[in-house]
């Protein structure tokens, strides 16, 4: 179930981890969640896997950005309009709040709220009622209600420009999404997930090299996740199916490297399990694989070679390392992390080696 949960909200970093720990402790509540992170570090991802997560997953997830809406017609959206309200309104419309009943509704961008409509929001935070607009029937109110923002509220507060009251209100369990330049650990993980979603499309993605990576492990990434994704996509157009070094790289992010730089993965971290005899049969399983593994292996001496002739001991290893990685993959189905436990490596390096030795 987590897993599912957490199919976009990718990386094993510690500061992933913690997030997704967050989400699970709150999701079994109706607590209003503030989620806080600059552009681009994917806030409506993790208010997705909120909603998923939640008992409310079978209802609807309703997104609304509220920076990107006149604040004149803000009202309507969230709310709704009967017929005649205002010029154009020539039938009655439901708005967000009521197409998210009994589901969950993501606020994105709440501190460019404008002030009136902050009122009105308090409002639903309070009483779980509105009206549409030009209408006097009042609507009852059973919404999980989810806000983000990049904004730092309180300094707006100082500002003037949000209201405290409403602050407060929203702010009952934050979840910081941290920024691409404190998990570097997690660019192997993300590129390889944005290229399976490109491959996906039948186009041929690159292979970067380890410099490459390390070169973008260093750079500083103003516009996060966002700009990664768009470094992906920019680099299956230029080189498909070709290998990307750093030379290659847009020259932005061929930042300086030093000559010990090396290549940061993630810690290997249990996924959160739904319950204790999930994790045990989880367990058990592995157990079994690598009981199965090392009995093999014993049986098995890869092939002595033969020392008389000599013998190209680099590619001998690899051929001893990819055997092995076969060997794994075959014995858990094609699951890239019990594979990775099995011979006792990090994920993000198993699949670096398969990618690198093309066993996809």
């Amino acid at each position: 179930m987590s897993q599912e949960i957490f199919t976009s909200l990718v990386g094993s970093s510690s500061a992933m981890q913690k997030v997704k720990k967050l989400i699970l402790q709150v999701a079994q509540t109706d607590a209003t969640v503030l989620i806080l992170g600059e552009s681009g570090t994917g806030k409506e991802v993790v208010a997705q896997a909120l909603h998923n997560s939640s008992e409310r997953s079978n209802r609807a997830f309703v997104p609304i950005n509220c920076g990107a809406i006149p604040g004149e017609l803000l009202e309507s959206e969230l709310f709704g309009h009967e017929k005649g309200a205002f010029t154009g309104a020539i039938t009655a419309r439901k708005g967000r709040f009521e197409m998210a009943e009994k589901g969950s509704i993501f606020l994105d961008e709440i501190g460019d709220m404008p002030l009136p409509m902050q009122v009105k929001l308090l409002r639903v935070l309070q009483e779980r009622i509105y009206e549409r607009v030009g209408g006097n029937k009042s609507f009852e109110c059973d919404v999980r209600i989810i806000a983000a923002t990049h904004r730092n509220l309180e300094d707006n507060i100082e500002a003037g420009d949000f209201r405290e009251d409403l602050y407060y209100r929203l702010n009952v369990f934050p979840i910081e999404m941290p920024s691409l330049r404190e998990r570097p650990e997690d660019i192997i993980e993300l590129l390889d997930y944005m290229f399976a979603r490109i491959q996906s499309e039948g186009r041929k993605i690159p292979t970067l090299s380890e410099k490459a990576l390390i070169a973008l492990q260093n750079y500083p990434w103003p516009g996060n996740v966002r700009e990664l994704g768009n470094l992906a996509e920019r680099l299956s157009i230029l080189f498909p199916g070709l290998s990307v070094d750093y030379d290659d790289l847009p020259a932005k992010y061929q930042v300086e490297i030093d000559n010990s730089a090396q290549l940061l993965v993630a810690e290997e971290v249990t996924e959160p399990k739904v319950n204790n005899l999930q994790m045990d049969n989880e367990n058990a399983q592995i157990d079994t694989q690598e009981n199965n593994l090392e009995k093999e292996n014993m049986g098995h001496d890869m092939g002595s070679p033969n020392l008389d002739e000599g013998l190209d001991l680099k590619s001998y290893l690899v051929e001893m390392e990819v055997q092995l990685i076969q060997k794994a993959l075959s014995q858990t189905d094609g699951n890239v992390s019990q594979a990775a436990k099995l011979l006792q490596t990090n994920r993000t390096t198993l699949v670096e080696k398969i990618r690198k030795y093309d066993l996809s």
